[in-house]
């Protein structure tokens, strides 16, 4: 339990449909796979489409869903109306992955009315469940007034 209590009574729909609603991520083939009040993972399977040239995953998809799965699990505590946009971060790159999925996991550091802070973790994870620690971020989020998603 994440101990965070979400402003929106429809946060979870809310992240699905903002999430089924980035162009970005579905070129990618990302998937949203787990959301909770201040956390949210996104998945993403190997194709030569998101490799760099040894066929690793690209350290530029590594931090696209990074990027968004921290802004997922600070938007899941912002009230309706309410959007949120990263304004800083940063990660550091710390394996080569090219593990079957690209697993990325954003949780809320410290939620706050302007600005939330997030971090994201993402693993390199095997056919047999097998984990490898490929990148950590820190993020800072910026509550946007007036944006539905």
């Amino acid at each position: 339990m994440s101990g965070f209590t979400p402003k929106d009574p429809d946060w979870e729909n809310r992240l699905r449909r903002s999430f089924a609603a980035q162009a970005f991520m579905k070129h990618l083939g990302a998937h949203l796979t787990h959301i909770a009040p201040g956390a949210a993972d996104i998945s993403l399977s190997l194709v030569p489409e998101v490799t760099q040239q040894h066929g690793f995953f690209h350290g530029g998809v590594t931090a696209s869903i990074a990027d968004s799965a921290a802004g997922y699990a600070g938007l899941s505590l912002f009230a309706p109306g309410n959007g949120i946009l990263t304004t800083e971060f940063k990660l550091n790159l710390l394996n080569p992955a090219r593990q079957d999925t690209l697993v990325a996991r954003g949780r809320v550091v410290k939620p706050g009315r302007t600005l939330t802070i997030a971090k994201a973790d993402v693993f390199g994870v095997g056919g047999g469940g097998d984990e490898v620690h490929v990148a950590t971020g820190l993020f800072t989020l910026m509550g946007v007034d007036g944006v539905t998603d």
